[in-house]
């Protein structure tokens, strides 16, 4: 019985570190076809995004393009999990859980979780802190409502892929944590914070930092370890 117990302990904890069955993961990872369209539909989110961005106040003109990456944050999402998707590209038709990493690629993997994690529910949070400003079923609201917050909650199902084939370390972790709060900082410290129809206050600046905690510490449980022989 306590064996049983414990079995069904380890699978429902393992159910949330891995939401989806393996087989799922490895049909659309492991299948050139739709791993190539989850890579273009990828791309054409970021232009997307970066279309945002620069017919935005603050714009991209507004910013240097060295900090294009902090200023841009869901284009900066999308590109980190194109990138990190891009590496099974090699190995099509192989185990995906069996992709080679190291510690460049374990820091790439690491990043692109955090980053769709923490901005995919940022906007979620952000339009749901002053509804009144865009809840609602008119045309425009419809997108930019319900189609920007379902878009990016997106992110967080595209995130949950990710350690199935990536591994993170201690210092990829640490590096993701210092990277997050440095966004925050100038987000919110120098006023370019993703363009809002409200001034988002101490309490979406707070929220924010807690974000990057939480998305870092779901990546510390997220991710097996690199030098892991288990998975």
């Amino acid at each position: 019985m306590a064996d049983d117990e414990t079995t069904a302990t380890a699978a429902r904890a393992n159910r949330l570190r891995r939401p989806f069955p393996v087989r799922w993961v490895q049909y659309y990872l492991g299948n050139g076809a739709s791993l190539g369209w989850l890579l273009v539909v990828n791309a054409a989110a970021f232009f997307v995004g970066v279309s945002f961005y620069v017919h935005s106040d603050p714009s991209l003109a507004d910013v240097s393009s060295m900090l294009y990456p902090l200023f841009g944050d869901s284009p900066t999402a999308l590109a980190l999990a194109t990138l990190s998707l891009a590496t099974l590209l090699p190995r099509v038709g192989e185990p995906v859980t069996d992709a080679p990493n190291n510690r460049v690629l374990a820091v790439l993997h690491t990043l692109a979780f955090v980053w769709l994690v923490k901005y995919g529910v940022w906007t979620a949070v952000a339009l749901n802190l002053r509804p009144d400003l865009y809840f609602g079923f008119s045309p425009g609201l419809l997108w930019d409502y319900w189609g920007i917050m379902l878009t990016h909650l997106l992110f967080v199902a595209e995130a949950a892929l990710i350690p199935y084939y990536g591994r993170t370390t201690r210092e990829a972790l640490v590096v993701a944590l210092a990277l997050a709060l440095v966004n925050d900082v100038y987000d919110y410290g120098f006023g370019f914070y993703p363009p809002l129809k409200y001034e988002p206050g101490l309490l979406l600046a707070g929220i924010t930092v807690a974000l990057s905690f939480a998305s870092v510490a779901l990546a510390a449980r997220a991710f097996d370890r690199l030098g892991d022989s288990t998975r």
